[in-house]
């Protein structure tokens, strides 16, 4: 293998494996520390920097970084069911505890006559917005509906997503100097096209939930709904009961979602029925873990066949039995069972099988470029159409995905913008601020607490069930007090605290090698990859997580660290005697649009946030 290049900022943000995975690459374990700390203003505005949204995202984000925390790999052998740290959660804290911040937001540079006009008042707009308006662009971003947040004001249920914390969230947005036009409809690109905007963006999501073609659909059309208009509905009161036997088809988090709501507006008999197995659900596992907590069977591994109903009024379904079978190649097939098919009774049913976009307000002829799916056509990493001035992102962008991937495409467009109506080439991406500073306070101390808890993970209190199932507006999860949340925070395992390595200062001794806890480090001689995983002193089982090599030591030897398992303990430059090993803590943050952004990024890093 060849030596590491450490130098590349991406080596070592791949290291923290849960900024890694974040769509926005919020530095996780910077503001975790900060709530440890009971920092909770700087917590939060690290996160807003990065995500826009810490109070909505903190109750509502998909979590991608907590599968890649890798305190759930280290556990293993440890507890029975390994758990992350409760990222997402923390986040909430920082928002819950927060004094007003609004002195620590960005104050707008003088207009600089450029006009910008988003489409659709959702998270990937408002996050071109809130990059934008600062630098002195006229931004206006229009929306049908009379308040802001697009699906997260229309579809996600008040029990899990509070109106005021939409409202705080979007506010801070418009008080940078953006302009909301409420209830005005865009629906022709053309006519916006004319109105002499420099630059479009267009974030209007995926507004068109899919329909099922089935026998009786027609006849029993009153008492089906498509999943998300009808969440639609009772977030604005217009629905506001169901009948009692609820059928939910299919197995989303919109499903997830509909289930739960329809059992806060008196369905008794809830249940979720799905084609495909539990695992294959593409709904978070704890958005169906709180359904089942809530008394919501999920039925697996039935096809729907058909609405029965007598005289127009629906009275069940038939559904067919399936198993799945995979082929070579790893691709499933349902196949018939042979069993009957299987009737549920019901009154109503939800349909929540998909998402899809839909644009019959872009004319065909402006200038814009759809591929076969009805997508638009985009530059790769930009955002921009074929036609130069229009910028698509979230939904609307490559279809259905989540409120953090939306937030990440708005960073993304916003730079774009920023660069095209600069005159310059919107694919030179400026670079990520970074930073690598030794945490080294004396022969055996650090500036940061490298004694993670043992402790497992701890669980977010709810809500007494009576109360949160009577209503549709209590808020579920209660979210963790300050005392609580310092102990979820002391899980972290600072994995942004590199183990810098200095080859010269080397001499071999192996002392590191001795005091590891996880085995992690390696004196070997070099040979391929695939071997050299093989002869570690721990076997290296994750082979998608980087290796450390060094250069050729003095002996001809290298120096492997598997990253997978490194606890960042310090243990190693506590030992070693020549300080060949240091601890050195790594900030990323992700360019943002024009020059405001890089202001507070040096900010934060000089005052240690």
């Amino acid at each position: 293998m060849q030596p590491t290049n450490t130098q590349d900022p991406a080596y070592f943000h791949q290291v923290v494996d849960c900024q890694w995975a974040c769509p926005a690459h919020t530095p996780v374990p910077e503001y975790i520390r900060l709530i440890a700390q009971r920092r909770y203003d700087d917590a939060y505005m690290v996160n807003w920097v990065s995500n826009v949204f810490p109070g909505i995202l903190g109750r509502t984000c998909d979590r991608p970084c907590e599968p890649a925390c890798r305190r759930g790999r280290v556990e293993d052998h440890n507890l029975p069911k390994p758990e992350p740290v409760a990222i997402c959660r923390l986040k909430r804290v920082a928002a819950d505890f927060k004094s007003d911040v609004r002195a620590r937001m960005p104050r707008p540079l003088p207009p600089n006559g450029k006009r910008v006009a988003c489409v659709g008042a959702g998270p990937a707009s408002l996050t071109v917005a809130r990059d934008l308006a600062p630098l002195g662009y006229e931004v206006t971003v229009f929306d049908a509906e009379a308040r802001a947040g697009g699906f997260m004001h229309q579809q996600i249920p008040r029990f899990r997503l509070p109106e005021h914390v939409i409202d705080e969230e979007t506010g801070y947005v418009f008080a940078l100097g953006a302009q909301f036009r409420p209830g005005t409809r865009i629906d022709s690109m053309r006519a916006l096209l004319g109105q002499g905007y420099d630059a479009i963006f267009v974030g209007s999501g995926a507004p068109r939930g899919r329909d099922l073609d089935l026998p009786g659909r027609k006849e029993a059309a009153a008492h089906i709904h498509i999943g998300i208009d009808w969440l639609a509905s009772v977030s604005f009161g217009h629905v506001t009961s169901v009948a009692r036997r609820v059928i939910v088809l299919g197995g989303g988090n919109t499903a997830m979602d509909c289930c739960r709501s329809a059992r806060r507006l008196g369905g008794e008999d809830v249940k979720v029925i799905v084609r495909s197995g539990y695992d294959e659900m593409k709904a978070s596992p704890w958005e169906k873990e709180d359904a089942q907590h809530e008394g919501i069977p999920i039925i697996n591994m039935h096809v729907p066949k058909a609405f029965v109903h007598e005289g127009g009024k629906l009275t069940g379904m038939r559904f067919e039995v399936v198993r799945a079978e995979y082929d070579a190649q790893g691709r499933r097939q349902l196949v018939p069972t042979g069993e009957p098919e299987a009737f549920f009774a019901c009154d109503e049913v939800l349909i929540a099988v998909g998402q899809e976009n839909a644009f019959p307000w872009i004319e065909r002829d402006v200038g814009i470029a759809f591929d076969r799916w009805g997508l638009p056509e985009l530059g790769k990493g930009t955002f921009q159409s074929s036609l130069p001035q229009v910028f698509f992102g979230g939904d609307a962008a490559y279809g259905p995905k989540n409120i953090i991937t939306a937030v990440a495409h708005g960073h993304e467009a916003a730079v774009s913008i920023d660069l095209f109506l600069r005159g310059q080439d919107v694919a030179q991406r400026p670079p990520p601020h970074v930073n690598l500073v030794s945490q080294k306070m004396g022969i055996h101390e650090w500036s940061y607490d490298n004694d993670p808890s043992t402790d497992p993970r701890y669980k977010v209190p709810w809500a007494q069930a009576e109360k949160a199932l009577a209503s549709i507006a209590v808020e579920v999860e209660l979210g963790f007090d300050p005392a609580t949340a310092a102990k979820e925070a002391h899980r972290c395992l600072n994995c942004d605290v590199q183990t810098v390595f200095t080859p010269n200062l080397c001499i071999e001794c192996d002392s590191c090698v001795d005091i590891c806890p996880t085995d992690c480090i390696t004196f070997t001689t070099n040979g391929e990859e695939a071997e050299l995983r093989q002869r570690l002193n721990a076997p290296s089982l994750h082979p998608e997580e980087p290796l450390f090599v060094s250069p050729p030591l003095k002996t001809g030897r290298v120096l492997v660290k598997d990253e997978d398992v490194c606890l960042h303990c310090g243990l190693c430059a506590e030992r070693c005697p020549t300080g060949a090993w240091d601890m050195q803590k790594f900030l990323l943050l992700t360019a943002k649009a024009g020059d405001a952004f890089k202001d507070i990024a040096m900010s934060a890093e000089r005052t240690g946030v």
